[in-house]
């Protein structure tokens, strides 16, 4: 699940360091992630994280690429979690993809949604900081999951968490913003 978590965020670094942990053999990956160490796989994964790298930097083209990415994202997420479970049942395996492919879309849709906030400001750093800390995030998650994959989970269950109460209180608020006021007693 930690890897489908940061297919949301970035897809294309998720592959990338699925197939280069595979390929250089850093961890030993279960033989369903063989999909992942295929030369073609591993080199358009990184030609996209190199596209992403630079598009991710430049407000508004950000959100032009996010909105590209809202379908593709979680099903990768989802890809990537069916991958993982292995020889299972198809009724196991559905709900593995669907668990990847929500976490992948919460992940996704929180990204958007940061980045078109903060594309309303003038200033680019905001979106080159935010930029960063996602591939910093993306890679130490991926590298967590593959080492300490119980603790990648956990993490997954604290972000959800909270993801999860951000979009409660800004719906909360918005609902309260914009409330018609009462009709005046007649």
């Amino acid at each position: 699940m930690g890897f489908a978590f940061a297919a949301g965020l970035n897809l294309y670094a998720s592959v990338a360091i699925l197939g280069l942990a595979s390929r250089f053999g850093w961890v030993q990956l279960p033989s369903q992630f063989d999909v992942f160490n295929h030369d073609w796989v591993i080199g358009v994964a990184l030609a996209m994280y190199v596209i992403e790298f630079v598009a991710d930097k430049v407000p508004w083209v950000d959100s032009m690429w996010d909105s590209v990415h809202t379908a593709i994202r979680p099903l990768g997420g989802a890809l990537i979690a069916m991958t993982a479970i292995g020889d299972v049942s198809p009724a196991v395996e559905g709900v593995v993809a669907l668990l990847g492919g929500t976490l992948a879309a919460g992940t996704h849709l929180t990204k958007a949604g940061t980045r078109a906030v903060a594309n309303t400001s003038p200033e680019p750093f905001t979106n080159w900081i935010l930029s960063f800390t996602e591939d910093l995030f993306v890679i130490g998650l991926g590298w967590l999951a593959l080492q300490y994959p119980v603790a990648a989970l956990v993490v997954v269950a604290v972000l959800s968490g909270l993801i999860l109460l951000f979009i409660t209180l800004i719906v909360r608020w918005a609902k309260r913003r914009w409330r018609r006021p009462p009709a005046p007693a007649v």
